[in-house]
């Protein structure tokens, strides 16, 4: 089962960080291989917000939609998804933000394993090169849109 961390400083707030993560709508303006998404649910439980969504993604022959539960905990600043159904046999990814001065430190882990096991052995092949891809278009969405000057 593929797994990695990533830990990066983001020049812009844990706040304007956390805002664009949960902003799962935008993800296919910027994220590679991501063709679509929806928010299906999204509830503001106080010291909590519940979020389900698809993620629709693609390359080459791939082309698969998978409903995620996202729980982003205010009270320690993380956010915390899960697979709900499609391809996936198991998702867990955790994201953690951190304030450091005018930046932000995002620790970001992720866990996962697709149904379909030929297509698992060739994502574990391409896994770090793919989850570096995603992490810098995140880094670099967050620049664009909260650098602060």
């Amino acid at each position: 089962m593929p797994s990695a961390s990533i830990k990066k400083e983001i020049p812009c707030s844990k706040e304007n960080l956390i805002k664009m993560v949960l902003d799962i709508e935008k993800y296919p303006e910027f994220i590679p291989w991501c063709l679509n998404s929806k928010i299906h649910n999204k509830n503001d439980k106080g010291d909590k917000v519940e979020i389900t969504a698809d993620l629709t993604i693609g390359k080459s022959f791939f082309n698969e939609t998978y409903n995620s539960f996202v729980i982003y905990d205010k009270s320690s600043d993380s956010i915390h998804v899960t697979n709900m159904g499609g391809p996936l046999k198991h998702l867990e990814n955790k994201w953690f933000f951190k304030q450091k001065g005018n930046n932000s430190e995002v620790d970001f882990h992720i866990d996962f394993e697709l149904k379909n096991k030929i297509l698992n052995l060739l994502m574990i092949k391409s896994f770090d090169i793919g989850l570096k891809k995603i992490a810098n278009a995140f880094e670099k969405r967050a620049i664009e849109l909260f650098k602060r000057t």
